[in-house]
């Protein structure tokens, strides 16, 4: 049974600033890219969560900072301090091994009894993460009272996307395991992704991109308050979905499958929904696209490989319909659309989204074993109160049977409406198979 927020408890016992062991570059500044300063500074929280460890006299933590230290030597960047670049005000990597936070923390509840479900309850209170916001790299490893470990792991996003964190994050469980690193990691910003030179402008780029900072972010207004909820999603359900989505022999991908569902859902919620130009009752759904394959196609040089590029290379496509297509639509005719939007990259043109959908499918979650098992569960979550839109973050559940986590930011309504479903299941225990 899942215990109340306020029978939740964390206690604090070591803290730690570990540096890269054997720094492989000299104190440098990294200038950030364009697509760098496009995503912004804010913390990104990745949740892992392990059951007990097989060995009482395993020391999980000073493991953790061994092998971490060895993973800083390649990747130094995440060892250094964001600072301020005097001239242009704009933020920059200070590689000067300054070190990341590893905190050490006790909780007073068995990992079973967590509740997964309402993250809200869970993230209350800074009990799994804490955000110390001169530091762009930290990590807090709690220990259950049952022998079950949560590890988070916090970015600043000035540090790299998804997809960086990703390597990053596996390279280090490798090292954990005394193994060699399968990515070389690319630190070449300003060679990989430059400005053009001379500079083009455009009068459409003054309505593609909007200037904002964090705390007006913060403070766009919402009609209601939204939610922080973790789901789990069978293989069933998504083979089932994705069935419907390629009826008349036209191949959709699971994540256009789902997001079908998900837009379909949305309208019959009565969420997310406003008016065109023509008065029209309209939705719009975006998605997260890494963008390093499409722009190693662009080049054609086979030297230009960017699968283990370090940085930024995310882009927002985004789809608008009517709500009376979106309603009347089967699953295979609202996937083509889904289809068409992916396939057209638009940054920020045509306004905001009211849901964004980001795909994990090949962000490392069962693979992180850092020599004490591989985790139940692995996932990401906001610990920004107010993120803009709702927000929806597919993961491969640590079952390795084709199953998804989704972690999501959402109106209480859609909740409700995706939860009325046997598709969308509130995340418990069971489904991880902790034992109580």
């Amino acid at each position: 049974m899942e215990l109340e927020a306020a029978e939740f408890e964390v206690n604090f016992t070591r803290k730690f600033i570990v540096k890269a062991s054997n720094p492989l570059v000299k104190p440098h500044i990294l200038t950030l890219s364009n697509l760098d300063l496009l995503s912004g500074r804010f913390p990104v929280t990745y949740f892992y969560f392990y059951p007990s460890k097989p060995h009482a006299n395993f020391n999980i933590t000073e493991s953790l900072n061994s092998s971490l230290a060895k993973t800083l030597n390649s990747y130094y960047p995440f060892a250094g301090k964001i600072v301020l670049n005097p001239s242009t005000n704009e933020p920059e990597i200070m590689c000067d091994n300054s070190g990341a936070l590893v905190l050490e923390a006790q909780a007073n509840i068995r990992l079973n009894t967590l509740n997964f479900y309402d993250l809200d309850q869970s993230l209350r209170g800074n009990k799994l993460v804490s955000i110390y916001p001169d530091i762009p790299l930290q990590i807090q490893v709690t220990y259950y009272t049952c022998g079950g470990v949560s590890i988070t792991f916090t970015f600043d996003h000035a540090l790299g996307d998804a997809s960086s964190f990703g390597k990053f994050l596996l390279s280090w469980s490798e090292m954990a395991r005394n193994k060699s690193m399968s990515c070389v990691p690319d630190h070449r910003r300003s060679l990989r992704i430059s400005a053009r030179n001379p500079p083009r402008y455009h009068s459409s780029l003054d309505h593609s991109f909007v200037k904002c900072t964090m705390e007006e972010i913060m403070n766009i207004p919402t009609a209601k308050t939204l939610v922080k909820r973790l789901y789990f999603i069978e293989n069933s359900s998504i083979d089932q979905l994705q069935s419907q989505a390629c009826r008349n022999g036209k191949k959709r991908t699971k994540i256009e499958a789902v997001s079908a569902y998900v837009w379909k859902t949305m309208v019959k919620a009565n969420i997310g929904t406003s008016t065109n130009k023509s008065h029209n009752a309209v939705c719009k759904m975006g998605w997260l696209v890494d963008g390093r394959s499409r722009l190693h196609k662009r080049d054609y040089d086979p030297n230009t490989n960017m699968s283990n590029y370090i940085g930024n290379v995310l882009s927002l496509a985004f789809g608008e319909a009517s709500v009376n297509d979106l309603k009347k639509g089967s699953i295979s005719d609202v996937a083509n659309m889904v289809r068409e939007a992916i396939s057209k990259i638009v940054l920020g043109q045509g306004g905001v989204p009211a849901l964004v959908l980001s795909s994990g499918r090949m962000f490392p979650v069962a693979e992180l074993d850092f020599g004490f098992g591989s985790p139940v569960l692995g996932t990401v979550c906001s610990t920004i109160e107010k993120i803009g839109v709702a927000y929806m973050n597919q993961r491969p559940s640590a079952k390795g049977d084709g199953s998804w986590t989704m972690s999501c930011i959402l109106w209480p309504e859609l909740a409700a409406a995706l939860e009325s479903d046997s598709i969308f299941q509130p995340m418990t225990a069971d489904h991880l198979q902790l034992q109580s």
